[in-house]
């Protein structure tokens, strides 16, 4: 296909652009990858600097580094697993429809060899972390492999996904020290809740199209109650994530550091609206604001 006759970016890219100047090809991928919505990465990193940066080590500038690189990596090849599984239902609903899978323009073959490009890429960052921080690694291996599989079984993908894409927390946490289990556990449980609140703002875009192919996620099943369903899970975020400081350490001046995040959360909530196309979309790319607010709050609480 030629790049006049190509369709058009998808509507969310965040790079017209940069992509729009690459050959076909290298487009394609790039998108198969979602290198153009850097979005996705960042909310996968900002987890694993808030566990790094909780541990009281310090900026720990050249492994947070890797981990963002490993972020970007693996979420391009969980994109690339989640398009090549889900090519059928791609094609049936409006915003997904023009994927390089689905469309046709990249066959699943090489979309299985780019898959496996990446995790070599993912896999020169585990080599860098030392033996528990990479069993924990490969431990949401199988999480991840489940994941595309969630929305045709439950109404709740989102909280699937919730455990997915924190997963980073667990393993900056763990390369660099191995005790108060019970700090942690609040800080990835609320983590997850983070994401089933940002991930059903994001959902909003697709309801009626998933009505229709028998998609499931958790902004149908909240219906008319989608922006009080999220305000319970972005407070019940800031709940867990205030009792992961208490245990880290049992200082009331220490939860002021994460004010400005509840702030921006509430912000998200009030604002919200799920009838309005682009708001939704506004509303979850914001959450890159939120992980850097949390990863300030961690890096103060665990160094100060």
């Amino acid at each position: 296909m030629s790049d006049a006759a190509a369709p058009e970016i998808v509507p969310d890219t965040e790079h017209r652009g940069i992509i729009a100047r690459l050959p076909q090809l290298p487009r394609d991928l790039a998108q198969l990858a979602r290198f153009d919505r850097p979005i996705g990465w960042w909310l996968l990193f900002w987890p694993c600097a808030w566990g790094v940066w909780l541990t009281g080590a310090g900026w720990q500038v050249e492994l947070v580094l890797w981990l963002l690189l490993g972020s970007i990596a693996m979420r391009g090849a969980g994109c690339v697993y989640n398009d090549i599984v889900d090519a059928d239902l791609d094609r049936q609903v409006a915003r997904t429809a023009v994927r390089p899978v689905a469309s046709g323009r990249v066959s699943k073959k090489l979309a299985r060899v780019w898959l496996l490009a990446l995790c070599l890429v993912g896999l020169l960052v585990l080599l860098q972390l030392r033996p528990l921080a990479q069993g924990v690694a490969l431990a949401s291996v199988a999480l991840v492999a489940a994941y595309p599989f969630m929305k045709r079984i439950t109404w709740w993908p989102q909280a699937w996904l919730g455990m997915v894409f924190t997963w980073g927390l667990l393993v900056g946490w763990t390369e660099l020290r191995a005790d108060n289990w019970d700090a942690l556990a609040a800080m990835y449980a609320g983590a997850a809740l983070w994401v089933i609140g940002y991930d059903t703002i994001y959902a909003l875009q697709d309801r009626e199209d998933d009505a229709l192919v028998g998609i499931r996620s958790s902004a149908l099943r909240m219906g008319a109650h989608v922006r009080s369903g999220v305000a319970g899970c972005y407070a019940g975020a800031i709940g867990l994530w205030a009792l992961a400081f208490w245990l880290y350490r049992a200082d009331w001046v220490a939860l002021l550091a994460l004010l400005p995040a509840a702030g921006h959360l509430a912000w998200q909530v009030v604002t919200l609206d799920p009838e309005d196309g682009a708001n939704p979309l506004d509303r979850f790319r914001s959450n890159r604001w939120t992980g850097a607010l949390v990863a300030i709050a961690c890096f103060i609480v665990g160094n100060a």
